[in-house]
């Protein structure tokens, strides 16, 4: 079953805030999004969100 809400994050630092959310017990994901700027993770339920890279 798909997400009935994406979310994206855009923290101040994306490779910290990703290892924090992992370390709370997201995962990785691969949806065939490539190589991208934006990190795609999933909560324990399995709810897709995504971590962008922080703003300029």
């Amino acid at each position: 079953m798909k997400n009935r809400l994406h979310l994206d994050f855009v923290p101040d630092d994306q490779a910290a805030e990703v290892e924090r959310l992992v370390a709370l017990g997201a995962r990785h994901v691969d949806i065939g999004q490539g190589e991208q700027t934006w990190v795609v993770l999933a909560d324990p339920e399995g709810n897709e969100f995504c971590v962008l890279s922080a703003r300029s």
